[in-house]
């Protein structure tokens, strides 16, 4: 029977088997586990709002302990490799639902945890860090609405209120940077509420008003009692080093110690400024890129490279392009911003967007979660706390060079530059929020190597950036980094599946990489890695 993860790994075969579902006996079990699993995650109700109150996890504590058990009473033994890793991605979620007790407690430590209304939606399978169950996707609402979205729209403000107030019961920690930073989510929350309300639309109907009337003087009310709890604030905010390791390990399955991460990152970051040195180098006689200036040439600029990524990927055959990436990426081309008011990332877009543009990988991913999902119960949705990180925006960021190394900026010589920036711009924010997490530093001083680490000063043209990423690093442990430890563990499964190839005399393909990564789902790159070469001994860290 399985009694750790370590074990479990050793017990693996290199050959993956093609058994279906029913030839794998107890898979069934599984799925039905993960179904109770994720029902029970869900909070239950108190006064209309998801109820984060100690006494209620207590409570709970007892059920949650009894799914642990029979998941790992559960016998994976004559499972194939594909099924192993569902079960590893059940045992990660259950992981991350007991370190949030125990550790990152974000109803009691993070004031953003309540924040309940996004006017956007991620680029990522779910909204980056710890959110609550009952948020409002105020982007899922076309104005003016229907009755059926009116009243959605309703149901969904009428959280704000009893969650806001449960919010002062449990905000007891004493994390200084995540307090007073935090506060900052609750006062965007009341400016998007004020906004919603100047709709014409809405204040023609007396009780949807009154419903954000109700939302706004609530959200109000908190940032109020928010400011005044943060002056007695004064802990750190970090999770330290071992629990910064266990988290990596044990629950998004990223094989990496918090030093192995300082390691990597420093590497990476010596390794981008020194590239990009020797591309300025060579390209030294030959003209700057010019930023686009105006709507017109920004609109032409944007056009002309999404149609040139589109056709590298097809015609130099990188992955199998599916009809829904164009409307996909064509949904994200951005628009033109004045030089003066350009953040890190504008400032590139402004010159090449397609650096960017292949970050946008994330779209395609969405989409295809959308039209293609995975056929694994397990797989097709999103994974809760952010599981899914080392694959999505360490993908998105590999691809970025990967693209650039297969020939994409041929065309472009300067536009390698902003590559090499880019990866620098990751590396140097991921390492300030390890020692933040260490503390070792404070937020602020983590953002100071953020970005006095970029290239060309291009992160101090615009604050806010260097604070969203910043808080948000501090707020979800790993993220900061899996940009650039993502990266590097998607070039060691490119690897492995390389070499796999060659001992079986068989030519590595390109294509056929991206396709079967993209098919395998978003899941942790280290078991996509296991799955597609059969290889387990980069999982040796992870354990029980």
């Amino acid at each position: 029977m399985r009694t750790s993860a370590f074990i479990f790994l050793l017990l693996v075969s290199n050959v993956c088997s093609i058994a279906q579902e029913n030839d794998a006996p107890g898979y069934g079990q599984l799925v039905q586990l993960f179904k109770e699993w994720r029902d029970f995650e869900k909070p239950p109700l108190l006064n209309g709002a998801p109820d984060y109150t100690t006494a209620t996890f207590k409570k709970r504590e007892p059920e949650f302990k009894t799914l642990q058990v029979r998941l790992k009473s559960i016998d994976t033994t004559n499972w194939s490799i594909p099924k192993k890793v569902d079960w590893m991605l059940v045992w990660a979620e259950m992981n991350g639902y007991d370190f949030n007790q125990r550790i990152l407690k974000p109803w009691e430590r993070d004031p953003a945890f309540y924040k309940t209304v996004w006017t956007y939606k991620s680029d990522v399978p779910a909204h980056e860090g710890p959110t609550h169950h009952a948020v409002l996707e105020l982007w899922t609402y076309s104005f003016p609405l229907s009755k059926t979205e009116r009243d959605r729209l309703i149901n969904d403000l009428k959280v704000i209120a009893p969650l806001n107030e449960q919010a002062k019961i449990n905000l007891t920690g004493n994390a200084k940077d995540l307090f007073s930073t935090g506060i900052r989510d609750i006062e965007g929350q009341r400016n998007v509420l004020a906004q919603l309300k100047s709709k014409a639309s809405i204040a023609k109907d007396k009780e949807l008003d009154s419903a954000i009337d109700k939302a706004t003087q609530s959200t109000e009310n908190l940032v109020s009692w928010l400011k005044a709890e943060a002056k007695n604030k004064t802990g750190p905010s970090g999770i330290g080093k071992e629990n910064y390791t266990w988290y990596l390990q044990n629950v998004h399955l990223v094989p990496l110690t918090w030093e192995d991460e300082v390691m990597i990152l420093k590497r990476e970051l010596a390794r981008a400024w020194t590239s990009l040195k020797l591309e300025e180098h060579r390209n030294r006689n030959i003209p700057k890129l010019k930023a686009a200036n105006s709507a017109a040439a920004y609109n032409a600029l944007a056009e002309k490279s999404a149609q040139s990524f589109l056709k590298f990927l097809d015609q130099q055959e990188i992955l199998t392009v599916k009809p829904y990436f164009e409307p996909a990426l064509r949904a994200h081309l951005g628009e033109y911003i004045p030089e003066e008011k350009r953040n890190f990332f504008r400032i590139g877009q402004h010159y090449d967007p397609r650096p960017l543009y292949s970050h946008f990988y994330h779209w395609f991913e969405l989409a295809r979660m959308e039209y293609e999902p995975n056929t694994s119960e397990i797989r097709k949705d999103a994974l809760l706390y952010n599981i899914f990180d080392s694959r999505n925006e360490g993908t998105a960021t590999a691809v970025e060079e990967l693209f650039m190394q297969a020939g994409f900026y041929d065309d472009s010589p300067r536009t390698k530059e902003i590559v090499y920036i880019m990866i620098a711009q990751r590396a140097a924010r991921g390492l300030g929020s390890l020692y933040a997490h260490a503390n070792e530093m404070t937020m602020e001083e983590a953002g100071g190597i953020h970005s006095e680490y970029t290239p060309r000063g291009w992160m101090k043209t615009e604050k806010e950036l260097l604070i969203f990423e910043q808080h948000l690093y501090l707020r979800q442990p790993g993220y900061g980094t899996s940009y650039i430890t993502g990266k590097y563990l998607l070039e060691h499964a490119i690897a492995d599946y390389a070499k796999m190839k060659e001992d079986k005399g068989e030519p590595f393909v390109l294509k056929d990489f991206f396709d079967e990564l993209n098919s395998i789902g978003n899941i942790p790159i280290s078991l996509g890695h296991w799955e597609m070469t059969g290889y387990a001994e980069h999982l040796k860290e992870i354990k029980d």
